[in-house]
């Protein structure tokens, strides 16, 4: 059955948003800062980086906001039991959602065991505990082809969304890379938007493209927007 995305109406934009605050300049004061809009917009979650993730955790206590983290970020090199290490970490700092860069160089070079064994460990470990999936392919560096393969591999690994981009690589979100994750892997598993959205139009035409979370900076400013605000731009200049 082809992907049916929620009429905009039925489910507050908020809800498929992943607040993101991933520079590397980033400091607690900004982390508090996306854990307190975060709670007050009713976002889907915070994503970090991993030394936040136990102070988000503590911050966000009996909020419905989850903690997720990054692993192997940002160029997804990092060898498989680095990236199992740093999920297990994360979980027992209270993450709830782990976004893993996928082996880039691997799938480019057509090694597709690596590749699903790589995600396969990473989903094994996060499963254990309850904690979802996202696998980060960063789309920019690939071909349509590549594209496919990089989520038909995240499938069968048990990964439960794909993601576009970590937004440090080239380009961002596409509303035909969207369609074309979403034609592949089916209305299953999730797709996740993630690199240069900004804006209350690009959310609503990834999702009508088949996107089922949103991951930006500009969280404050989508929301705004969709209720009728002027849209604060400080707060997404701030991340």
């Amino acid at each position: 059955m082809p992907y049916q995305p929620p009429p905009a109406s039925d489910i507050p934009i908020a809800s498929f948003i992943d607040h993101t605050l991933l520079k590397p300049e980033a400091t607690v004061e900004q982390i508090d800062r996306l854990c307190n809009e975060a709670e007050r917009y009713r976002f889907a979650s915070v994503c970090v980086n991993p030394r936040y993730v136990e102070r988000c955790a503590r911050t966000l206590a009996g909020s419905p906001v989850r903690v997720c983290t990054v692993i192997g970020f940002p160029l997804g090199a990092t060898t498989t039991k680095v990236k199992v290490f740093e999920t297990v970490q994360a979980i027992g700092h209270g993450a709830r959602e782990v976004d893993m860069v996928m082996a880039i160089g691997a799938l480019r070079g057509r090694e597709y065991h690596a590749v699903a064994d790589d995600i396969r460990a990473v989903t094994d470990a996060a499963h254990a505990s309850g904690v979802l999936v996202k696998v980060i392919i960063e789309t920019g560096l690939l071909t349509d082809r590549e594209k496919v393969m990089a989520c038909l591999l995240a499938v069968r690994a048990g990964a439960d969304f794909v993601k576009t981009s970590t937004g440090f690589g080239a380009g961002g979100a596409t509303v035909a890379d969207i369609a074309l994750m979403r034609a592949t892997v089916g209305p299953m598993i999730g797709v996740k938007a993630s690199g240069g959205v900004r804006s209350l139009a690009a959310a609503k035409a990834l999702i009508a493209a088949g996107a089922n979370r949103i991951g930006t900076s500009a969280g404050v400013t989508i929301v705004q927007e969709a209720e009728g605000m002027s849209p604060d731009r400080s707060a997404q200049d701030a991340y």
